[in-house]
């Protein structure tokens, strides 16, 4: 595939991050007429529009949606938003006081975003409590064999005994925790799970695996293998992008030089597997000729890893490469993949691609894919706006 020149990408403009915000607000608020209190959109949509779902079935999606209201109401200040996200809230205090599907390491895609966010917008203390408690589920996971946060199954399972690129999206939650509580045992945990999956997660060449195991008995690694990408050898593009992300969000609370230098390979590597339009296929081993759907979602995520990242990466050289390749990549997410008022479709971000193998999601809006969009959105519309994560 051959390199792409940001250089050459078109300028993106207040107007059009503005303009596109307002496609987002007026999309959310015709959707959230129908998906409020306990109804929530689907993880993806079927024929481009999301079906009924609730809180209470253990699916990891629910808080992105909340999120996108919040996001919403901190761009626009319109109270409706505030209103609706609020409306929320009981659902996700309900599931983590009855233990309702948190036997995963998802906490944070559903806290950070619902109820950590409500505490930072609104200073509402009960959904505070909330997502402070959600922190203990995910923390229960960790495993001093393989210092490492369990994914899947129950933990100790030697058949899930593996971590995933995902989780590093997860452990925010816990270092808010920490900070929050004075329980540095949580951020220990975090940067230890963080320490692991540099180490193990990534290739020599700055691709991913999406999962990798490690020995029960003795906490060795083991190997490295795929669940969501096309094979164990190639990598998958969403994971990619939760690394850049992931790894940015670490850095955050605990710069290293370290993750820096993990970040860059790891960015490096999505960026130079995209496509002419810079929206990737849902693995990176795939070019045009083959004919695969894209994962707009992995292109939202990682565009607000870059913008993230660019707080921390001190060469300035570096930072303005990196603005300019999010700035490109957003550019072609408005043009060509952003849903618009009158499409038929009540999703936001279209051309996603959730689980291909399952045959789950293909071409299709998705929870997250429409979250990270929208923050992409407030994250340049507003420059000081302070992430949830």
């Amino acid at each position: 595939m051959t390199a792409i020149n940001f250089d050459q990408a078109s300028e993106l403009t207040y107007e059009k991050i503005s303009n596109a915000m307002s496609n987002v607000q007026s999309i959310a608020a015709d959707t959230a007429r129908h998906f409020n209190g306990e109804v929530f959109p689907s993880h993806c949509t079927e024929n481009q529009y999301y079906f009924d779902d609730d809180n209470y079935h253990g699916g990891w999606n629910t808080g992105f949606w909340t999120g996108i209201i919040w996001l919403c109401y901190e761009a626009s200040g319109d109270e409706k938003f505030k209103k609706i996200a609020e409306s929320q809230l009981p659902s996700f205090i309900k599931r983590i006081n009855e233990k309702i599907g948190v036997n995963h390491h998802d906490m944070g895609f559903l806290y950070s975003l619902s109820c950590e966010a409500a505490y930072m917008i609104t200073g509402n203390e009960k959904a505070h409590d909330a997502a402070i408690s959600a922190a203990r589920p995910l923390a229960s996971r960790y495993r001093d064999k393989g210092e490492f946060i369990q994914a899947w199954g129950n933990v100790d399972d030697e058949t899930d005994y593996r971590l995933i690129i995902d989780c590093l999206m997860n452990i925010p939650l816990l270092y808010r925790a920490a900070i929050e509580t004075g329980d540095m045992h949580l951020d220990d945990i975090a940067y230890k799970h963080y320490l692991t999956t540099l180490k193990n997660i990534f290739r020599s060449d700055g691709s991913s695996y999406h999962t990798f195991y490690f020995n029960k008995q003795t906490g060795e690694p083991v190997k490295g293998v795929t669940h969501q990408g096309y094979s164990d050898n190639s990598c998958w593009a969403r994971g990619q992008a939760w690394g850049i992300y992931g790894i940015a969000l670490t850095e955050k609370y605990h710069y290293n030089e370290q993750g820096v230098t993990a970040f860059e390979k790891c960015a490096d590597y999505f960026l130079n597997h995209l496509p002419g339009d810079l929206v990737p296929y849902w693995d990176l081993i795939f070019t045009p000729e083959d004919n695969q759907p894209r994962d707009s979602s992995a292109a939202a995520i990682a565009v607000c890893g870059l913008l993230e990242m660019c707080r921390y990466i001190k060469d300035k050289e570096k930072r303005a490469h990196y603005k300019k390749c999010a700035d490109a990549i957003m550019n072609s997410l408005i043009d060509n993949y952003a849903v618009k008022p009158g499409d038929k479709s009540n999703g936001l971000l279209a051309h996603s691609t959730y689980y291909y193998k399952g045959n789950l999601g293909i071409d299709e809006c998705c929870m997250w894919g429409d979250y990270f969009y929208t923050e992409a959105l407030v994250r340049y519309l507003k420059p000081d706006w302070k992430l949830y994560w």
